[in-house]
């Protein structure tokens, strides 16, 4: 069922990249919060270099790369489409010795990826009976992980993808482009690999993050973002004397809890519906800590969102206490489709090189946010497409070899369209 790596570019490029550990970690501190992020970075400033990108870059404080593709046309001027993909991977579980295989022509069976976990003892199984979307792969070519990791398809399946399409028109000119930008980027999957992001240096007029999933994936919507702090300062005192005392810091933390709308938890959520989800609590009677993320794609709902969070604070300070619970909330990012419905082209275009490629373009609002929703705030219209990549930040993560063939195809297609493009 498997067999030797095939000589393909796009393939051979991704397993590569997925060799390097490229895990970023929210609590160094330090940008990029890895140093080990820099090793992809080094090897893809070399690749560029040698394959004859132009103004190659290499941010070696931040650990960005940056390159050009320039512009083959002679009598017209094209506006300058930028390609984006982070490189680190998410902490979620180990991303070194990333050991992926090939499952040539999948047939729908399950997929033994590790007989036996070193962890665990038991057997890791890839299969369609707890992941059905496998069974939209019958016949195709899949790149899957050994058990013990993930795969890096989030966002090396990106990567490779540029990087192929630059290699191609580098090597053809007969393709008719403008001037092309790409970038790749840290610490994306702990929110900050827009942080050092230089717009003024990449230069792009518009661009697309490659970081998505499924193929035919268009997303240029996303949720409106905020984090909660709640420290919540009780009174500790023997629980033998402490009738009308004591106040248990925790069971306040609780209390908060259950003041919240039930069905607004994430695990009742779908599509266009937010939610509170609480992501850390830890305390004692004497004080407690806790974190949320408020999302809604519905910026009044959102803002109604934030302001039950205050109201529900201040109830239980003027209950317990003034100075009982402290609120810190601030704003992490916003819906998208604000900045992108003035530059509706990104997607006209975007479904366009889909449905040439034989493409059907799927366009959902993203349950999270995109280094494209930074981006397009910070003035670079930005929505994002999709790289063939499943199962994201796990053991069981995979990627589509045809799919992955197929994106590729995509973002040639882009770059014509918009040799022609007149804004």
């Amino acid at each position: 069922m498997t067999n030797e790596i095939k000589n393909e570019d796009v393939i051979s490029r991704f397993l590569k990249y997925v060799k390097f550990d490229t895990q970023s970690d929210e609590n160094t501190g330090t940008s990029p919060s890895t140093m080990k992020q820099h090793e992809l970075a080094k090897f893809l400033y070399n690749e560029l270099t040698e394959l004859g990108a132009s103004d190659v870059y290499y941010d070696k404080e931040h650990c960005y790369v940056y390159a050009t593709i320039p512009s083959n046309l002679e009598d017209k001027k094209a506006p300058t489409i930028g390609f984006i993909s982070h490189m680190d991977t998410s902490d979620a579980v180990s991303g070194k010795d990333v050991n992926p295989r090939i499952v040539e022509n999948y047939d729908g069976s399950d997929i033994v990826l590790c007989e036996k976990d070193p962890d665990s003892g038991k057997k890791i199984v890839l299969s369609p009976v707890d992941f059905p979307e496998l069974y939209n792969h019958k016949s195709e070519d899949l790149i899957v992980t050994d058990g013990t990791t993930l795969l890096g398809a989030d966002d090396k399946a990106g990567i490779a993808e540029i990087m192929t399409l630059c290699e191609k028109l580098l090597k053809n000119p007969d393709i008719k482009h403008g001037k092309i930008r790409v970038a790749f980027t840290p610490d994306e999957e702990i929110g900050e690999g827009t942080k050092h992001f230089d717009l003024e240096r990449f230069g792009a007029d518009f661009a697309y993050t490659v970081d998505g999933g499924k193929l035919g994936e268009l997303e240029y919507e996303c949720f409106n973002a905020a984090e909660v702090e709640l420290v919540i300062n009780g009174r500790s005192v023997h629980p033998g004397d402490a009738k009308n005392k004591m106040l248990n810091a925790t069971l306040v933390a609780y209390e908060f809890q259950s003041m919240l709308p039930k069905e607004q938890n994430p695990m009742y959520t779908e599509k266009r519906e937010g939610f509170f989800h609480l992501t850390v609590m830890k305390g004692t009677c004497e004080k407690a800590v806790v974190y949320y993320i408020i999302r809604d794609h519905d910026m009044d709902k959102f803002e109604d969102k934030k302001k039950l969070v205050k109201k529900i604070v201040e109830f239980l300070n003027d209950k317990y206490g003034e100075g009982t619970v402290e609120l810190t909330m601030e704003d992490s990012y916003y819906n998208m489709i604000e900045k992108i419905r003035p530059h509706m082209h990104l997607i006209e275009n975007a479904r366009l090189a889909m449905k040439e490629a034989g493409v059907v373009s799927i366009e959902n609002p993203i349950r999270g946010g995109t280094d494209g929703a930074m981006l397009s705030f910070k003035g670079l219209p930005c929505p994002n497409l999709c790289t063939g990549g499943y199962n994201y930040h796990g053991r069981y993560e995979y990627a589509s070899i045809p799919e992955m063939r197929k994106v590729t195809e995509i973002l040639e297609n882009i770059v014509k369209l918009y040799a022609d493009f007149e804004n």
